[in-house]
């Protein structure tokens, strides 16, 4: 079932507690009015949380220092019901995770068996997601090296995708492809091809900000993406540092301190109106000094 079918048979649902994410899936549904104000959520990566605690009092801590919620890595290692308890009693969310096997097992890998793996472990994440009360599985889309071509790499990664489209229709979940640096749809106006190719309102865009700022600007893709755009990662960038010092040295910069124009950024996303509601941290974490620093600093960010 494809876009325009799932619409119709999903405007016949009435309360059905799937009808929200995918309603804010499209830009054709929601981009005739964008909001004037944007209200942000705080998230973090679970592995950011580097203080030897019990996972309760890993969430209170979290809570405390002002943040609204934490993503796992999926198919999780602990039990849901745990998580599920944790975050009850703390009144954090668990609002997306982030699937574990599609970088050593892409989706556009040639062998058809990798594929049917990560397509079962994605699976597996949108069950994971559904049991934590959230939304969004974050996944990247394939990879391109000396031995899978663009070519190939871009149709099997469709091809995955849809393949996808019963598992997200059947728990009501989105997932969010992320860019990353895997050689694979370099711009926006591409990124924004494959989602049309793959033409499902629950398959967007999980946009890490910080990312991109080696090979273009934050906003462009804000800009093309939209309301296609389910989530953020925020981190920082300077590309100073990558030419100076190396490729990877360029994440080795606080947030507001590298080449992000967050003003400009923030912007974008309230012109455009999104409406993903989260942007959640994916930096360097620590004990609980360094994560009230990171805190504040996606204070100022969202000030902005």
């Amino acid at each position: 079932m494809y876009r325009k079918d799932f619409i119709k048979s999903a405007s016949l649902l009435i309360g059905g507690g799937i009808i929200s994410p995918f309603l804010n899936a499209s830009d054709k549904l929601n981009f005739q009015n964008p909001p004037v104000s944007m209200e942000l959520k705080k998230g973090i990566g679970f592995g950011m949380i580097q203080e030897d605690l019990s996972l309760l009092d890993k969430f209170k801590l979290v809570k405390d220092l002002g943040f609204d919620g934490v993503e796992f890595d999926s198919p999780v290692d602990i039990d849901t019901k745990e998580l599920v308890a944790a975050k009850n009693q703390s009144g954090l969310e668990l609002p997306s995770v982030v699937n574990k096997d599609h970088w050593s097992k892409p989706l556009s890998d040639p062998d058809a068996s990798v594929r049917r793996f990560t397509i079962d472990s994605v699976a597996k994440s949108l069950n994971d997601i559904k049991e934590l009360g959230g939304d969004t599985v974050l996944v990247v889309p394939g990879v391109v090296n000396d031995k899978v071509s663009y070519e190939q790499a871009y149709e099997n990664a469709l091809d995955s995708f849809r393949k996808l489209i019963p598992h997200v229709e059947k728990t009501g979940m989105r997932i969010g492809i992320e860019n990353v640096w895997n050689n694979f749809i370099l711009s926006p106006v591409e990124a924004k091809r494959f989602l049309d190719e793959i033409d499902h309102p629950l398959i967007g865009w999980y946009f890490d900000i910080g990312n991109i700022l080696r090979y273009g600007w934050p906003e462009h893709w804000i800009e093309v993406l939209h309301n296609r755009i389910f989530k953020l990662h925020v981190k920082e960038f300077s590309r100073e540092k990558m030419n100076d010092e190396g490729l990877w040295k360029g994440f080795d910069v606080p947030l507001l301190k590298g080449d992000n124009n967050w003003p400009v950024i923030m912007e974008a996303l309230r012109t455009t109106g999104y409406q993903g509601g989260w942007f959640t941290a994916e930096v360097e974490g620590g004990d609980r000094k360094r994560l009230r620093e990171i805190s504040e600093q996606m204070d100022e960010i969202k000030r902005l």
